[in-house]
């Protein structure tokens, strides 16, 4: 049916029918007798049999298809993900999608058990002790100011001269071969010298302990930290501090009698923490 028609109108205006226009021209002004050959009339006749618009052959390049694949593809993943969006989170789910919306189950409010959790941190204890080297430059007080004035609670504070039995009970984790070499050397600096030995309680105690002490590594701990202010050498860190709420339940077992760990109620204590 659309051949006749395209007929009829190259018929009416031949300059429609490019293709099939070019290669007669071409044929005529080869041959001025009008008899072109086999193989040119053969290729004529074949172009005519599928007539394809100029602006067609255009958009048919490589780069064209690639940008039309490019969008149709960018389209489909529009699509499908903002189909995702529609889907609130099942209450049964246990990994929900991450294209999914919070629904109001995601913002309830914490139920009761978890608020008594979070309010037994606030009782929290951690045992640090003054080293010899702290106490020798009067930095007792400066250290004590640190804890307090972030909102700490001292509960049990004594001066010690603790023999070598029991630091190496204190140190008993870092007792190995491998540790030898400075470990005795400091074994030896630390016993039958006079050592500061504290309990701090508050929330986070033994996390925030470390993180006001710095890192064992003087060298490594940022300005601000009592090692960042005031110490230099590694093995003269001036003081040490539990590393988690296991160790420092064992270390204030070892260094305290339990009738010697006041519990006592801090009247600021609200000013500090949400209580």
């Amino acid at each position: 049916m659309a051949r006749p028609h395209l007929e009829h109108l190259e018929q009416k205006d031949p300059a429609l029918n490019i293709n099939s226009r070019l290669p007669e021209d071409k044929n005529r002004s080869d041959n001025p007798t009008g008899s072109g050959t086999a193989s040119t009339r053969t290729r004529t006749s074949t172009r005519r049999g599928i007539t394809v618009w100029p602006a067609v052959e255009t958009l048919m390049t490589p780069p064209i298809l690639a940008l039309f694949f490019a969008l149709a593809a960018t389209a489909l993943v529009f699509f499908f993900s903002s189909r995702q969006n529609l889907h609130p989170i099942s209450a049964s789910s246990d990994s929900p999608s991450p294209f999914s919306i919070p629904t109001s189950a995601a913002f309830s409010p914490a139920s009761p058990d978890s608020k008594k959790a979070y309010k037994m941190s606030a009782t929290e204890q951690t045992f640090i002790a003054i080293k010899p080297d702290g106490v020798q430059r009067g930095l007792i007080g400066p250290i004590i100011s640190r804890f307090e004035n972030r909102g700490f609670k001292l509960v049990a504070m004594k001066l010690v001269a603790p023999d070598e039995k029991h630091l190496r009970s204190h140190y008993a984790d870092l007792d190995t071969p491998k540790n030898a070499k400075w470990f005795t050397p400091m074994i030896d600096y630390m016993k039958d010298q006079p050592m500061c030995a504290m309990v701090w309680e508050g929330r986070d105690a033994v996390k925030t302990g470390r993180a006001i002490l710095g890192a064992t590594d003087p060298l490594a701990s940022a300005p601000g930290t009592i090692r960042g202010d005031y110490a230099l050498d590694k093995g003269r860190n001036i003081c040490h501090g539990s590393d988690s709420v296991e160790n420092a339940q064992k270390e204030i077992a070892l260094w305290f009698e339990k009738s010697q760990v006041l519990s006592w109620k801090h009247s600021q204590a609200h000013y500090f923490m949400e209580l």
